[in-house]
This record gives structure tokens, C-alpha cells and sequence, in this order.
């Protein structure tokens, strides 16, 4: 069943707040909150799930009340088609007022951060601040109402939920005996401690067991997996301590060891997957099993692995090998989906009452008889989930056999400071382009080149003293031991102590030989030296950034393409070199990078808007 499509909308611009004075929780603002925010804006200026940015849309005024709703991008195609309903409810009529509600696609995770850091909502259009705030889960609300003030997210209501499972391709699947057997977060870790990976269960040629997972500090499903780890364990189904929490870190250390890369979303690894699948490929040379919420899983097997917003007349195509539902039989958090009218200075009265009535409306019959049309399950247990919950499209209606509760904040905070320390280890290349189009100006008093350097310095406090980083930079007329046209600002190496030698060594390349553009021999070289020295049991990646097109390398791209895909797929399984593109700037040749991306495994990135690399930046470190 395809989704309903969304209605062309054209809410109306609130009154532009005042530039002080924006919320009584500033002054509780950290330092720290302020540095993961300046790490995790891409939710509002990065590229989006759906390729789009922050708040794409009509925003003119249509003479009703905005009531702009912050939520994740699984949602967007849901509350599109509940703001047309809203329109037509008893809910509305009785509002002094019209009032037209819009939804912009922010992952839980930043939103979380831009409101517990304290100021404005960062985006210089205040039509596209939210009045309200629906993450996929109220662990978001919590850590917002005690990291800043109850008041601010005043009280989340959820209105339909999904539960967090694994999506595994259908033979997969059957080879670890599904349906019939229950298939727990133990098998799966016992698979990756398992040298033979997917040979101990008679599947040799599919090498090792991989797992794809989101970043916690951003997902709501990466904060669920790493919960679930832990309720795992302990052997627990309630009452889940921060001491359990500690008592795990060896099994979700293992367990991490599986995981291909972090991200801030399953939709680009389902995307990655949704491709090798319609190509001919199966999934199992990419990913065995990814952890994400049941309604991404019924998107993907209707043919929309990035969950974007369908759009009138778009087709979607099913994928050749669905993915199913794995339940683990130890039990699934649930996304419980709150929604809430936010006490932040820029919410008026009129939109705090338009907010309230469709927060009302949400719980009504009329409402949650939308939810599964959307792949969203209605609050009433008993309530018809209609054809989409079918194993047809992958999902069992009667899953999970267990719930496991939300635990307590403290505890939230313990399981993420726990990954940050026992998430797998990172080897990462950093790969700048320094040719002569880097001094371009990016209209905000900086060059391509300012911005560069910042977006790679924001980098640094992400990784631990252990995880290795390197900096290469490369343009004409420059060498290195490296080799020809390459300049080493460091060798790949522990971090350690260095973060204020690698700032001042960045800083050095503003005043560097800037010439021509040799991007495929560069690309060449740097994986040549990842190639050599990539080890199991790290993230090995290389991250390159560039503005324009290729003019003076001695390799073509098809042959780059051919060399390092013929690498990826001969003895790579065990430590394969993903690369992950920035496309910088207009001049960028998207197509080229997005082709070495995918000969690797890796994701390319798009930071057309050059003025906003730093944050694009920050979306690209989510996966180490």
C-alpha cells in the first residue's frame, strides 16, 4: 500500500520574535550542550533524509495561524495528511481562528540539543520555528525537561507508537530460522564474537555478520539498540538500573564490534541497501541486519528506504528482497511518538492554543484512524492495523511478544555515556582539497577554504584519544612522502593529546599553494594508505572533501572506480575502507563522488550550501 501523498500547503509566517529574551531555561544552558549543538545542526542546516534542508516549503501567508510541528522524517508524510484532517475536526472549529499546521523534518536527537542549549531555534527564517515538537520518543522530552526546564517542553502526550526492531533481508533471515525460531540481541552478538561470522550457521559466502546502527547521541533508534543491549544482558524486561547499564559494557562492546559505521539516520544505509538490492546484489556484502523502528521497515518495503516525504505522482518501487521483522524475543523499546506545544518565548498565545486543540485532535478516533495508512500504530492496542501490517510487507501484527520500559533519565545517560566509550574504535582519513576555487567567498565574510578548516576542527572533539585521524590536503604542485600533489598535515595515528596541534596545522593550510585540482589521484593515494594499514575491528574511512571537478589527475574515474571496487570486494570484508564525499559547493561533481561512495560501501554528502560545511561535517563524524 503506497502512502497517502501529502497536500501542497502554505501555512502562514508567525510574528518575527524579538531578538532577546527567547527562554526562561537559557540560563541552564552548558558549555557542553553548546558544543554538541555546534556537532549536531545538520538536522536543521545539513542535507536531510530526504536530500532536503530544514523547512523546504511554502511558507506564505494563507491567512490561518502556522503551527509549525519539529519532528522526525518518518513522520512528516503522517502529519501532513493529520493537518489536512485537523482542518475539517470539531478541534479546529472551535478556534477563534483558522489555523494551518506544518511539519519540518528535525531529527529527535538535535532538536533535543538546540533546545537544552538555550538561545534562539537556529535558523534565520523565524517563520520556520517550531510551536511544536513531536520526537519519536518522550527519552527526547525527559532529557530536554531536566537538562533545561520541564516548562519548556511542557506536556508531551504520545499519539501513536512503533516498536524498534531489526530489519534483516528475508533469506537472511530464514538462514538464522526465521519465522519459526525466536532470534534474540544474543544471537546476534554471538555472530559477530564468532570468527566464522555467517559460517557457523552455514553460510560461508556471506563473510562476517554485520550490523548497521544509528548514532544515540542523534537517533532515537540508536538510543532504543543501545538500551535494548543492555535490558540484553542483564537479562531484565523492567527496572533497568544504571548499574546494569555497567555491567554490560563487555556485551555491547562486542556487539558494537559488528557495526559497519554509525550514521544519524537508517535511512542512508537503507537507501545504500535499496540500491544494492534493485542492481542485482543481495544485501549480505553491505549489511545483515539494521536496527531501526517497524515504520521504517514497512517505508522500505514499499519502495522508500529514506522514509522522505512522497510527493503527488511519485511511483515507488518495492525492493527485489524485502526486509523483515526480526522482534528480539529478549523484547523492543518503543517509540512512543509524544507530541507537545514547546513554552519557548517565540510561541504566541494564538499558537500555543491552535498547537493545543491539534494535540487534542491527535487522540480523537478520526485521527488514529490515519496512524496505520502511515506504518504507525493507533494507541488502542485493539484497534485494525489494516494491510500494511502483514508479513507481505514484512511485519508481524502481534510483535513484540515483549515491551521493555522506558528506563529512567539517569539511566538514558548512562547507556550513552557507556557507547561513547565502548563504540567501535575509528581509523579516519581526513582528505581537503586546497586547489585555487577554495578562495572563493561563502557570503559569510569567509572563503570555501574558512569553512574547511572549521568544518574539519569541529571534528576533533568527536573522536576519543584513541581513535586514530589523519589530514591530508592536495592540490598541483606540492609533494609529499605521501607522494605527488599531496601535502600530510598528519599521519594516521592515535589521537591522543594532538587536537591543538592538528587545529594550528589546519589553520596552516589558509596559507598554502593553492593550484589545480588532481581529485582521482588524491582519492588513489589515500586509499592505498588506509588499504594498508585497516584493521578488523575499526571503522576505516576516509573522508574527502571537495569543491569542483577533477582536472589534473593521471587516473580516470572509471578506472579509480574499477580499482577500488575490485579492492572493496577482494579480501575487504574483514576491514574495508569506506569513503565518505563531501561535495562542496556548487562546482562539486555530485555524480563522481557519489560513484566512489558506492564502490565502497561508503554515503557521499551534500554541502552545495558551502557557508554550512562545518555542520555537514558534523553530520559525515555521526558515523564513526
Amino acid at each position: 500500500m503506497v502512502p497517502r501523498l501529502p497536500r501542497p500547503s502554505a501555512p502562514s509566517a508567525p510574528s518575527t520574535p524579538t531578538a532577546s529574551g527567547r527562554r526562561a531555561a537559557r540560563a541552564t544552558g552548558t558549555a557542553a550542550a553548546l558544543i554538541a549543538v555546534a556537532m549536531a545542526l545538520t538536522g536543521c542546516f545539513g542535507s536531510t533524509p530526504d536530500g532536503g534542508e530544514l523547512g523546504d516549503g511554502d511558507f506564505a501567508d494563507d491567512g490561518c495561524t502556522s503551527v509549525v510541528v519539529a519532528t522526525s522524517s518518518e513522520k512528516v508524510n503522517m502529519l501532513d495528511a493529520l493537518a489536512d484532517a485537523f482542518k475539517e475536526s470539531p478541534q479546529h472549529e472551535q478556534l477563534d481562528e483558522c489555523a494551518t499546521v506544518r511539519p519540518i523534518n528535525v531529527s529527535s536527537g538535535d532538536a533535543t540539543r538546540f533546545l537544552t542549549a538555550g538561545g534562539d531555534w537556529p535558523d534565520d527564517d523565524a517563520r520556520r520555528w517550531p510551536t511544536m515538537w513531536s520526537p519519536a520518543s518522550t527519552v527526547w522530552t525527559d532529557r530536554v525537561a531536566a537538562a533545561a526546564s520541564p516548562s519548556l517542553v511542557g506536556e508531551p502526550e504520545s499519539f501513536t507508537h512503533t516498536p524498534v526492531v531489526f530489519g534483516v533481508p528475508e533469506t537472511m533471515a530464514k538462514a538464522l530460522g526465521w519465522p519459526d525460531t525466536e532470534i534474540g540481541i544474543a544471537d546476534f552478538e554471538a555472530l559477530c564474537q564468532d570468527p566464522q561470522g555467517w559460517a557457523s550457521v552455514g553460510k560461508p559466502l556471506w563473510g562476517s555478520f554485520k550490523i548497521s546502527k544509528t548514532n544515540p547521541n542523534t537517533s532515537t533508534t540508536g538510543l532504543s539498540a543501545i538500551l535494548m543491549q543492555s535490558y540484553e544482558a542483564s537479562g531484565k524486561t523492567s527496572d533497568l538500573t544504571a548499574a546494569d547499564v555497567a555491567a554490560a559494557a563487555e556485551f555491547s562492546r562486542v556487539f558494537e564490534e559488528c557495526v559497519i559505521h554509525y550514521g544519524d539516520t537508517t535511512g542512508k544505509v537503507l537507501t545504500r541497501l535499496y540500491d544494492e538490492t534493485q542492481n542485482g546484489a543481495g544485501g549480505s556484502g553491505y549489511v545483515s541486519a539494521v536496527a531501526l523502528e517497524e515504520t521504517s521497515l514497512l517505508n522500505y518495503n514499499q519502495g522508500n528506504p529514506d522514509s522522505h516525504t512522497v510527493q503527488p505522482g511519485e511511483t515507488l518501487t518495492p525492493p527485489k528482497e524485502k526486509l523483515v521483522a526480526v522482534y528480539p524475543s529478549g523484547g523492543s523499546m518503543w517509540s512512543d511518538n509524544p507530541i507537545t506545544v514547546l513554552g519557548a518565548d517565540w510561541v504566541t498565545d494564538v499558537q500555543a492554543t491552535a498547537g493545543a486543540a491539534f494535540a487534542a485532535f491527535l487522540q480523537t478516533d478520526a485521527a488514529q484512524e490515519i496512524l496505520p495508512d502511515y506504518g504507525f500504530r493507533p494507541l488502542d492496542a485493539a484497534a485494525p492495523l489494516g494491510e500494511l501490517f502483514t508479513t507481505e510487507y514484512g511485519v508481524d501484527p502481534a510483535g513484540p511478544a515483549v515491551t521493555l520500559p522506558k528506563p529512567a533519565v539517569d539511566v538514558v545517560s548512562a547507556a550513552i555515556d557507556q557507547w561513547t566509550q565502548i563504540r567501535k574504535p575509528s581509523s579516519v582519513l581526513e582528505v581537503i582539497d586546497i586547489s585555487g576555487s577554495m578562495d572563493e567567498a561563502i557570503g559569510d565574510g569567509r572563503s570555501k577554504l574558512d569553512g574547511a578548516i572549521e568544518g574539519a576542527q569541529s571534528t576533533l572533539g568527536h573522536f576519543r584519544s584513541s581513535d586514530e585521524v589523519g589530514v591530508w590536503a592536495f592540490t598541483t604542485g606540492v609533494e609529499s612522502q605521501a607522494g605527488k600533489n599531496i601535502v600530510v598535515l598528519r599521519d594516521v595515528e592515535p589521537l591522543a593529546s594532538d587536537r591543538e596541534s592538528i587545529d594550528a596545522s589546519l589553520d596552516d593550510l589558509r596559507f598554502a599553494h593553492r593550484d589545480g585540482t588532481p581529485l582521482y589521484d588524491a582519492i588513489a593515494a589515500a586509499y592505498d594508505e588506509m588499504i594498508a594499514r585497516a584493521e578488523p575491528g575499526r571503522i576505516n574511512a576516509i573522508v574527502l572533501l571537495s569543491d569542483g571537478q577533477d582536472t589534473d589527475s593521471s587516473i580516470s574515474l572509471d578506472s579509480l572506480v574499477a580499482r577500488i571496487g575490485a579492492s572493496a570486494r577482494e579480501g575487504g570484508d574483514e576491514a574495508p575502507v569506506r569513503i565518505f564525499p563531501i561535495a562542496y559547493g556548487e562546482g562539486a561533481d555530485t555524480a563522481a563522488l557519489q560513484r566512489i561512495a558506492e564502490a565502497t560501501g561508503g554515503q557521499w554528502f551534500d554541502a552545495s550550501d558551502a557557508a554550512k560545511i562545518d555542520l555537514v561535517f558534523a553530520s559525515v563524524i555521526n558515523n564513526f
